[in-house]
């Protein structure tokens, strides 16, 4: 690959969010899609947006669904390659999310064609084919567009056994809660872009958002595995209470057992906090209870929008040491159980 870090042109100069930072804020979301559920819904049609899924899920024949996603976003980091890596990583996360096998996917590319340099371009395309490369699906087409800031990220297509599907709705009273990555990645970022990241904090970030959630798919194996999501940018807090709502359960959290990214206690402290955070916080702080205890800057841990995050897992309590152990085996070192869900509503954090 050529070398355009050190390029004059920073990528995340060009956006006004980046990463999963760019979703629009949930209570916002909520009020867009509201009443928009009257089309009719084919039976074949396992999963939609009833429960705010990480994919879509179409019943095939008795033997496979198909499963179907798209995620795009503006710049994270400068380095363009590492961009391309990140937002395929991510696009394809929510198909391991399901449970599925990912089997091709299709390139969704805004730039604008005026300010960056073509090769600049070509560097984040190459970027996202690495990661397909490494998911073992190709880039089988696309489309795109000149747009004022840019943009990339997959459509992507998989397979999953019908009877296999794990969705974010399935959570049980009693269960463990895991999560497979350490969060911290929009504070990360959000030092990145004022020049306060080392050498040492951007490795951790590349790391964690370029590794692909490929345990989701041995996941679904396990019968003790009831919910399964990705966390992304409404946070860990958005997701964790989406499957509570999903389930008609709460979800209990654990401050101290939450892993984090290197660094990111003492930049949150310093008051690299994404916009998105509090924008997060918003849109869902009338479902959450926080202890006395919890601090602002522990808040925003908990709120930070996450960029190809990590999966969070609802299992029965008897399985949650053989998720834990199927997380270390594939590389994902810092699983750790957070919490549990149980009767109530909302999120819980002790």
């Amino acid at each position: 690959m050529p070398d355009l870090a050190e390029s004059t042109i920073r990528l995340t100069s060009f956006s006004h969010g980046g990463g999963c930072g760019c979703k629009i804020a949930p209570g916002v979301l909520a009020e867009i899609l509201k009443g928009s559920h009257g089309f009719p819904v084919p039976k074949e049609l396992m999963v939609g947006i009833e429960t705010a899924d990480d994919a879509a899920v179409y019943k095939l024949n008795d033997e496979q669904a198909l499963i179907a996603t798209t995620d795009f976003f503006m710049p994270i980091v400068d380095d363009p390659y590492d961009f391309g890596r990140i937002a395929a990583t991510n696009a394809i996360s929510d198909v391991y999310a399901m449970g599925g096998t990912p089997i091709m996917a299709l390139a969704l590319v805004g730039m604008p064609i005026d300010k960056l340099p073509l090769e600049v371009i070509a560097s984040i395309l190459k970027g996202g084919e690495s990661i397909c490369a490494e998911a073992g699906i190709p880039i089988a087409g696309g489309h795109t567009i000149d747009s004022v800031e840019p943009i990339y990220g997959l459509v992507v297509l998989g397979l999953v056994h019908p009877s296999k599907v794990k969705r974010n709705a399935g959570a049980r009273a009693g269960d463990k809660l895991i999560l497979g990555k350490p969060v911290g990645v929009g504070i990360l970022s959000a030092a990145l872009k004022k020049g306060a990241l080392d050498a040492a904090g951007y490795a951790a970030l590349i790391s964690n958002t370029t590794k692909l959630n490929k345990p989701g798919r041995l996941l679904s194996e396990l019968a003790g595995v009831n919910a399964l999501t990705d966390v992304t940018g409404f946070g860990l807090l958005g997701h964790m209470l989406e499957l509570a709502r999903g389930a008609k359960l709460s979800a209990r959290l654990e401050m101290g057992a939450i892993p984090l990214l290197p660094q990111v206690q003492q930049l949150a402290e310093q008051g690299y906090i994404t916009g998105a955070s509090g924008r997060n916080w918003n849109g869902y702080a009338k479902d959450v209870t926080l202890a006395d205890s919890i601090t602002p800057v522990q808040r925003s841990l908990l709120t930070d929008p996450q960029t190809s995050g990590g999966l969070l897992v609802s299992c029965d309590p008897a399985a949650a040491e053989q998720v834990l152990e199927l997380f270390r085996r594939e590389g994902f070192a810092d699983a750790a159980v957070i919490g549990e869900m149980t009767a109530g509503s909302g999120v819980q954090v002790v």
